[in-house]
């Protein structure tokens, strides 16, 4: 499954990929200093451990993101980040709900396989307890929560249950935002 490979912090870190990497944070800086926008976050993508994401951080303004008002936002899409949720949000600003990585991860699914696809469901118990949970952490500690997964535009009731556990913002599809 390649959403379980080489992918987020962990490529972030390794030294083969810190030409790319760099560009990247170089490109954020130049947007946010040359262009002057300076309402662009970084969000941090499967980001499995606490060590990553320091790590990632710490590369981060060696090349150049030292900026203090820059929002850095982990991708809380690992059960890992939902059970160590403190730990996380010590070293970030706060999380973006990928709930259709989070449900993946938590059911243990290969969203590419059809054999097993029917069992995908955003509406799992577990998942809803995990984005609860990731919610709640986010907002005892003063910090933002958002998900940025397809569910709220496409799953009814997704969007109530959201706004009940007093989420800090969603995003929807053109299309879903009148509904």
């Amino acid at each position: 499954n390649p959403m379980l490979g080489f992918r987020g912090a962990c490529r972030y870190i390794d030294p083969k990929f810190q030409p790319a990497f760099e560009l990247e944070c170089k490109a954020i800086k130049k947007a946010r200093e040359v262009f002057g926008l300076t309402n662009i976050a970084v969000m941090v993508p499967f980001c499995r451990t606490i060590e990553e994401g320091k790590k990632v951080r710490e590369i981060m303004k060696e090349f150049g993101l030292k900026d203090n008002s820059l929002k850095v936002y982990v991708m809380c899409e690992i059960p890992s980040n939902v059970l160590q949720a403190e730990e996380f949000l010590a070293i970030c600003d706060g999380f973006s709900i990928g709930s259709n990585d989070l449900t993946q991860c938590v059911l243990g699914l290969d969203m590419d396989n059809a054999h097993i696809a029917h069992i995908s469901n955003e509406y799992n118990p577990s998942v809803f307890k995990l984005i609860k949970e990731a919610v709640n952490q986010c907002n005892k500690l003063g910090k933002y929560s958002g998900i940025c997964g397809d569910a709220p535009s496409t799953i009814p009731g997704y969007v109530d249950f959201l706004i009940e556990s007093k989420i800090s913002s969603m995003s929807l599809t053109p299309d879903a935002v009148i509904k």
